[in-house]
């Protein structure tokens, strides 16, 4: 395979939306909507409990990203962080400049969440678990 830079390249691709398996709709749509600020643009139907959807779509700044259920049925509660602790099949990093901030107002809102520090690659990052465990990770360059 080919690293040239000038060859044109076939694939031209837009966008980026990863798509999360979760065991409670519920808990996750909150999660990403109302505390972290995502709009819920698209689901599969008005559940008949409230966020219980078999799909939805969330969108924050350009961002997207897809939740669906992990199985047929969704779980009665939220997994606990603390069984998914060894999870690292993935991660999401999230681009974002006020670190400081968002990790105050996470910890104000009752969440998990580590202080700020520098990773290895240089940038100032803070990590967080969503309600499935799937790790977030919050960071920006060092200056």
């Amino acid at each position: 395979m080919s690293n040239e830079t000038t060859a044109a390249k076939p694939i031209k691709l837009q966008g980026f939306t990863p798509l999360l398996s979760v065991f409670n709709m519920p808990s996750s749509v909150r999660f990403y909507r109302d505390l972290l600020g995502f709009d819920l643009v698209e689901s599969s139907d008005t559940p008949e409990k409230p966020d219980n959807f078999k799909w939805a779509r969330l969108s924050l700044n350009g961002i997207e990203l897809l939740l669906e259920p992990r199985g047929e049925k969704t779980c009665p509660k939220p997994a606990p962080a603390h069984d998914w602790l060894d999870r690292h099949d993935m991660s999401i990093h999230f681009e974002c400049r006020e670190i400081d901030q968002v990790y105050q107002y996470l910890q104000s809102n009752g969440v998990d969440v580590t202080a700020p520090s520098l990773t290895s690659y240089g940038y100032k990052a803070l990590y967080v678990r969503d309600p499935d465990g799937f790790p977030l990770v919050f960071h920006w360059p060092e200056s």
